[in-house]
């Protein structure tokens, strides 16, 4: 068999780690859920960020690249691990359930002293309706054309 060139630099460590990553990309692997909450806490990402550093560095960089995919998968499948898959379905609640809700968290309210005193002694809605008085006075009102709308 032929191998291509790059396959035949890679040590024996570099070789079974590639080999892993590909079986792990391929088959779907349940990660348990208690390494699953620590690989999608922020240390958990930045443990991963060093692995993929030190493979880049350290072995071939082909291994690193591969291990970008298999961090990707790791990440993907660990963030879907931690909810139980009854907790995936969307519940949307009725309207009746949401109004009820709203019913509780915002109950009626009373009326201040300042909005009683106010309905209490306002004028407005409670005086005579206005009576019209003819007068002899009638206003004067100049011409205003070819006025311009400004003032400079």
């Amino acid at each position: 068999m032929i191998l291509p060139t790059f396959l035949k630099k890679l040590s024996a460590i570099e070789m079974i780690l590639m080999t892993m990553f590909i079986l792990f990309i391929i088959f779907p692997v349940e990660i348990p859920s208690s390494l699953a909450n620590i690989i999608d806490s922020p240390l958990g990402m930045v443990v991963l960020f060093g692995i993929t550093l030190s493979l880049f560095i350290f072995f071939n960089p082909v291994l690193g690249v591969l291990y970008i995919l298999v961090a990707y998968e790791l990440l993907r499948r660990s963030s879907t691990n931690i909810t139980p898959s009854s907790a995936l379905i969307d519940y949307t609640p009725t309207q009746e359930t949401k109004n009820r809700e709203l019913k509780k968290m915002n109950p009626s309210q009373s009326l201040t002293l300042e909005e009683e005193m106010v309905e209490m002694r306002a004028p407005i809605g409670k005086s005579d309706q206005g009576v019209y008085i003819d007068t002899i006075f009638k206003p004067v009102a100049n011409k205003t054309d070819g006025a311009s709308l400004y003032v400079n």
